[in-house]
């Protein structure tokens, strides 16, 4: 599995920053690669909230479903991907001087098959520029 890890600070309340990642149709404005999000299914719990998505990475499409496992409002939000692109998404939440501390790591399996084994060291590169980016308009759409 490979794993990238973000940290940025946000000029905003805890709690805008984590109503915004809790809802999964946001994806589509902060991750660029992100194609669609459909069949969101959100409990009052948090934990056990699904939604289907439709992604590309490296030109291929994949299409997969997501399930918060971990849910802790205003602290941690954790999901895991199903088919497609097997992966897990943790976001951490913390009060900082400035707004927000927020923390990503994601988990994911490269799908070396479909991609080969030259193209698993171009898509991590990728990855991580796409994190980077993820966390940069996160911080615009909230700093507003």
């Amino acid at each position: 599995m490979a794993k990238i890890e973000r940290t940025i600070e946000i000029n905003a309340p805890v709690e805008k920053v984590f109503a915004y990642i809790a809802e999964p149709m946001s994806m589509l404005e902060y991750l660029p690669e992100m194609m669609e999000v459909k069949d969101v299914d959100l409990n009052e719990e948090g934990v056990g909230s699904r939604y289907r998505w439709s992604y590309k990475l490296a030109g291929i499409r994949f299409e997969g479903e997501s399930v918060v496992t971990e849910f802790v409002p205003n602290r941690r939000r954790v999901s895991k991907t199903k088919r497609g692109i097997v992966s897990t998404w943790a976001w951490n939440f913390e009060a900082s001087d400035s707004g927000t501390k927020l923390s990503l790591t994601v988990e994911y399996a490269i799908p070396v098959p479909v991609l080969g084994k030259l193209g698993e060291a171009f898509m991590l590169r990728q990855q991580e520029a796409m994190a980077d980016l993820v966390m940069a308009n996160i911080k615009a759409r909230m700093e507003r």
